[in-house]
């Protein structure tokens, strides 16, 4: 009785293929888990001054942005991993409606001090008390929610999260609105 040859080992590229999918796999089961009490359907309405002064209501928001999906950022002027993703949401604030909700970060004047000393010229509002934060369920900052042109939410992310990343699920909401 011969014995069975050897196996040839699996392929290289079959090998990374693997690493990737369990790699994508765990990020996207972790995802899931961090945004597990974020709200879905109608983003929850906040309203109130932003840092500069003028008024901001987010039921009047895709009125004001007709056919645009917009961007809320919730960040705290503490946050490492927010000081990262402060590149792409200045850049995607060029062109598209973001707010962002500073959390835990001090009263109004104070959050706009970080701001001009970090050179954020986004629009955004100081939530103290993170009441508004707790509306949309999450428990870390960054976080990402993308409200479709009919104020409904299609993404939420947290932690970090590239420039692409964004645009892709923006363009998404506007492409595919429900």
């Amino acid at each position: 009785m011969s014995e069975a040859p050897p196996l040839p080992p699996p392929s290289r590229w079959r090998r990374r293929a693997f690493e990737v999918a369990v790699f994508f796999a765990a990020f996207v089961a972790v995802q899931a888990w961090q945004t597990r009490n974020a709200p879905s359907g109608p983003a929850p309405h906040f309203a109130g001054q932003q840092v500069d002064g003028r008024p901001f209501d987010l039921a009047a928001w895709p009125r004001q942005h007709p056919g645009q999906a917009g961007l809320i950022y919730f960040w705290a002027e503490w946050c490492g991993v927010c000081q990262t993703t402060a590149g792409s949401v200045a850049a995607i604030a060029e062109s598209r409606p973001v707010i962002a909700v500073a959390i835990d970060s001090g009263p109004p004047d104070a959050v706009g001090e970080v701001m001009r000393q970090r050179g954020y010229a986004w629009p955004a509002l100081a939530d103290p008390d993170g009441a508004i934060f707790r509306q949309y369920g999450f428990r870390g900052v960054p976080a990402f929610v993308v409200v479709d042109p009919g104020g409904n939410i299609r993404s939420v992310a947290m932690g970090y999260t590239s420039e692409i990343g964004l645009r892709l699920r923006l363009w998404w909401a506007e492409t595919f609105p429900t």
